[in-house]
């Protein structure tokens, strides 16, 4: 009796065992997250930035990388290189906070040295703490040890992307590196979807202090600089994406420009003083933010301006530096706070605009 019990747990542990490792094998051969290669067999399908990112930065060899929140999620790859001329790799967190940022690059710096990385320095992360960040980032897929690979190899998430990932090639649905994330092709981007996706605030009445962001954005700065500092050989381009000004509406009614603007000019004076430093400050640029089609909603906006934006760094305009931050953002202070937002819920406004744009909505 107690003979054929053992025969049985033995059979029971070995078939578990055998379970295990065939969950292993599928999902290392497959590797959904891309955490050991990225497959020449077939095409990836991306489900998320947070558990893929860390495959994406170690094994996508580039000189030249931009990272960012979701403003930098329709940029891509084949733009930057042809821009650049270089091989290159867009890797974004949406709503990323700076600590899930550090960890994506230290990822991306133990595993090569990028001769440039071009970050979106998003005023909307970069006035804010840290205390909304969450687990969803997997240290096992971040972190030095190999020892904890198991927690990759072994699980019923990896498992279930290591079968789509199949199916959905076999299905013609996979995609490549240079589309992965982007979704700049499924909105439409129109003064009238961004006008749309709009909440108006009512104005508070009150002012915010010009300091009230000032301790958020030193703890992120010093992230920042912990890499620049890190890697002097490497050339980091920052830039400011370029809400609408629909953003900056938003800021006048709730009495946060000067608190905004203070931020920025923190921003500027702590990174200019680095030799490996550039800083670009699109959001202050009149040409894209007031063009309300260069949108969908009040701060997210089209591939095409990802465009222009990397052909402005790779020219050096709308730079930002210590001898002309501060005359720029006091000219951009009288412009929003005197700009006339009202215009935007004015039919008048939109039929004469249409006209002057050669733009026939008689059928709309």
């Amino acid at each position: 009796m107690k003979r054929a019990y053992r025969r049985w747990v033995c059979g029971l542990l070995a078939g578990v065992l055998a379970m295990l490792a065939l969950c292993a094998a599928v999902v290392y051969v497959v590797d959904p997250c891309l955490y050991y290669r990225i497959p020449d067999r077939w095409q990836p399908v991306f489900f998320s930035e947070r558990y893929q990112m860390a495959g994406l930065a170690r094994n996508v060899e580039a000189d030249t990388v931009l990272m960012g929140t979701s403003m930098a999620a329709n940029y891509r790859a084949s733009q930057i290189q042809e821009v650049f001329g270089t091989p290159s790799v867009r890797l974004t967190i949406p709503d990323g906070y700076y600590s899930e940022f550090d960890r994506v690059m230290d990822v991306l710096f133990r595993a090569q040295t990028p001769q440039r990385v071009i970050f979106g320095l998003d005023v909307n992360t970069l006035i804010r703490d840290e205390s909304g960040v969450t687990d969803a980032m997997p240290d096992y897929l971040y972190n030095r040890s190999a020892l904890d690979d198991i927690q990759y190899l072994v699980n019923k998430d990896t498992l279930y992307y290591s079968v789509y990932t199949l199916m959905a090639n076999r299905w013609g649905q996979g995609e490549t590196v240079d589309e992965g994330f982007t979704w700049d092709d499924r909105e439409w981007w129109n003064h009238l979807t961004a006008l749309d996706n709009y909440t108006r605030p009512d104005p508070t009445g009150e002012v915010l202090p010009a300091d009230a962001y000032l301790d958020h954005v030193d703890a992120n700065l010093a992230v920042v600089t912990g890499w620049v500092e890190a890697h002097p050989d490497t050339e980091f381009d920052f830039f400011l994406p370029p809400y609408s000004i629909l953003y900056w509406d938003k800021m006048v009614r709730l009495g946060e420009v000067d608190a905004v603007l203070s931020a920025v000019e923190r921003a500027c004076r702590v990174l200019t003083a680095y030799d490996n430093v550039k800083l670009y400050g699109f959001l202050l640029d009149r040409e894209i933010v007031e063009n309300l089609d260069n949108y969908c909603d009040y701060i997210h906006h089209s591939g095409g301006v990802c465009v222009e934006i990397l052909h402005r760094i790779k020219a050096d305009q709308g730079r930002l530096t210590a001898e002309n931050i501060a005359p720029t953002l006091a000219g951009w202070r009288e412009f929003v706070v005197h700009y006339d937002y009202e215009k935007f819920w004015d039919e008048d406004f939109w039929i004469a605009w249409n006209e002057a744009h050669g733009i026939d909505m008689s059928d709309a």
